[in-house]
């Protein structure tokens, strides 16, 4: 069996600790909102052990909803300059548009990336860019699927502006689809936040779009699968 390198010295790995670690690198871990829905189906599956189509129905429940609520580790560039995906799914819009208006961003079109997470997507929220938290605003709106282009304006939607070290704004907006229901952004104002960390939620099914500042380059085309905190969607000017 072919076995991940390791820099020279390390001890190698043996029993039962070894079998352990290769479970936790394949097995991602489960983001801490999704502990009650995995929760619930294996008590449900306790208490009709005896029965069962509940029990399996309940396991699978279970292993349904640990899959949605995983989190995987992700390792962003060391480059400067790049915003990185901050959702994993699928590149739907390359485009200009005004960012949203709770955010004063100006009524001048920006570039934009939006990524469509499909139900089967790692749905946590990744930070594109090392900045400072200037303004979180939620909004309420319809709940039409997250794939239409009128989404992004009137959709239900939290709205985050970052501003990098170097003076760049990027806006960050989680936007609510067909089935989401509950938008999960645990930012404040004036945290300092870091390229690649968690920093918020959406279930079940959405969209998240990157408005970056005038000038910048986009580095991803329609159709191509991003993955968060690792994808470069663009370099700032």
């Amino acid at each position: 069996m072919a076995r991940r390198p390791v820099p020279p010295g390390t001890p190698e790995p043996t029993g039962a600790g070894h079998i352990v670690d290769l479970v936790r690198r394949s097995i991602p871990p489960l983001h801490p909102a999704g502990a009650p829905f995995v929760a619930a189906p294996l008590a449900l599956a306790g208490l009709g052990r005896r029965h069962r189509v509940v029990r399996t129905a309940s396991l699978l429940t279970a292993g349904a909803m640990a899959g949605f609520f995983r989190h995987p580790p992700r390792v962003p560039p060391n480059r400067a300059g790049v915003v990185v995906a901050p959702a994993d799914g699928e590149v739907a819009l390359v485009d200009h548009a005004v960012p949203p208006a709770e955010l004063n961003l100006g009524t001048a079109p920006l570039p934009r990336v939006s990524i469509f997470l499909s139900v089967l997507d790692v749905h946590v929220q990744r930070v594109p860019v090392s900045g400072t938290v200037e303004a979180v605003v939620h909004k309420a709106g319809q709940f039409l699927s997250a794939d239409l282009a009128d989404a992004s304006e009137v959709n239900e939607r939290t709205s985050m502006h970052l501003r990098t070290p170097s003076g760049h704004d990027l806006a960050v907006v989680q936007i609510a689809g067909l089935l989401a229901r509950r938008i999960v952004n645990t930012t404040s104002v004036g945290d300092s936040l870091t390229i690649g960390d968690t920093y918020g939620l959406i279930r079940f099914g959405s969209r998240v779009d990157t408005y970056f500042p005038e000038g910048s380059r986009t580095a991803v085309i329609v159709g191509q699968r991003a993955i968060g905190a690792e994808t470069v969607l663009a370099e700032l000017p």
